[in-house]
């Protein structure tokens, strides 16, 4: 059925709130899964309520948790999540982070006792938005073997990167797992039944698989091979080791309620452009931007998402019946 984002908002805040989460994280988390979902991002948007659901009501993640928030140097802002969920924590990072960025020219936000990051690509337009470029490496319960390995050590561990370019638009924002697709997908469909591309994961054998359960009980294929393999340990280290947070094999899943807090980690390094390339730094990166999209048929990245969520402001959301029964069953 069509829905608007004002009222998936409030379906999915009401959701959280009978499951014993707080009315200001509610509507934090409800914002970001709506936002996921208006920017074509199923895997991330209305496909989590549920298990974010279940998991607040076992105690998975606290969903009374208020971030805090410590500047053990005045380049770093440190946030401990307190096994809540991270968008609250991303918040407090968003209402800190720019001004130490613009003070310094650059500033880091570490985060720890996490939870899952959704997508990134909305974190670091936001960040954009702002005047900002800046990266974010996040970690996630473990999906993807060592390069040579079998056994899940690193998440699916996702790069984001988002920059603005001045008067050629809206900011290029780059956002990336390292598994070959998003493991988010690979739930989509065990969820919907369907089978899956036989190159995207391997089974508990090593074998590639086409079978959505047996992938998730396996390994992500990682993408660019042995290079995407590399780029998720230099994540975990960022994410998780440099921030305190746990490793990948040390996190329990995102996708159940049971176990212990995943104490997941992100970390965020903001800089100011006009610190790092001077007064004319916006006409510099919108010359690039332009002459990027000169070429037909070439389109910056994070536009797409974009123009979806404007066109769903307009039009609301298709939500699928299936998922609309699974939230309307919690109480």
């Amino acid at each position: 059925m069509k829905m608007s984002l004002s009222d998936a908002h409030a379906l999915i805040s009401n959701a959280l709130i009978r499951s014993k989460v707080s009315k200001e994280n509610a509507h934090s988390v409800a914002h970001a899964l709506v936002t996921a979902e208006a920017s074509g991002q199923g895997g991330h948007g209305f496909r989590r309520v549920v298990a974010y659901c279940a998991q607040a009501r076992a105690g998975k993640v606290d969903g009374f948790a208020v971030p805090i928030l410590e500047k053990p140097t005045p380049g770093v802002l440190r946030i401990d999540a307190q096994f809540g969920f991270a968008y609250p924590a991303l918040d407090l990072m968003a209402a800190h982070l720019p001004d130490m960025a613009r003070r310094q020219g650059v500033a880091i936000a570490s985060i720890h006792k996490s939870h899952h990051a959704g997508v990134m690509g909305l974190t670091v337009e936001r960040l954009a938005e702002m005047g900002l470029a800046s990266m974010m490496f996040a970690n996630a319960p473990s999906a993807m073997a060592a390069w040579g390995g079998r056994r899940p050590m690193f998440g699916t561990n996702p790069i984001a990167f988002g920059v603005p370019v001045g008067d050629a638009g809206d900011p290029i924002v780059i956002d990336m797992a390292l598994s070959k697709v998003a493991r988010g997908k690979i739930m989509a469909a065990k969820q919907k039944g369907a089978v899956i591309p036989d190159d995207w994961a391997l089974d508990v054998d090593g074998n590639p698989t086409t079978d959505p359960i047996k992938a998730l009980d396996g390994t992500m294929v990682p993408a660019g091979g042995v290079k995407g393999a590399a780029l998720a340990m230099m994540v975990e280290l960022l994410a998780a080791g440099l921030t305190g947070a746990k490793f990948g094999h040390q996190s329990s899943s995102l996708f159940d309620d049971k176990g212990k807090p995943p104490a997941l980690g992100q970390m965020i390094i903001a800089i100011d452009p006009q610190a790092t390339g001077g007064p004319n730094v916006s006409n510099h990166l919108a010359e690039i931007a332009k002459e990027i999209s000169t070429e037909e048929g070439v389109r910056l990245p994070g536009r797409r998402g974009k123009i979806a969520r404007q066109e769903a402001e307009v039009d609301g959301l298709d939500v699928e019946d299936d998922i609309l029964n699974e939230i309307n069953k919690i109480e």
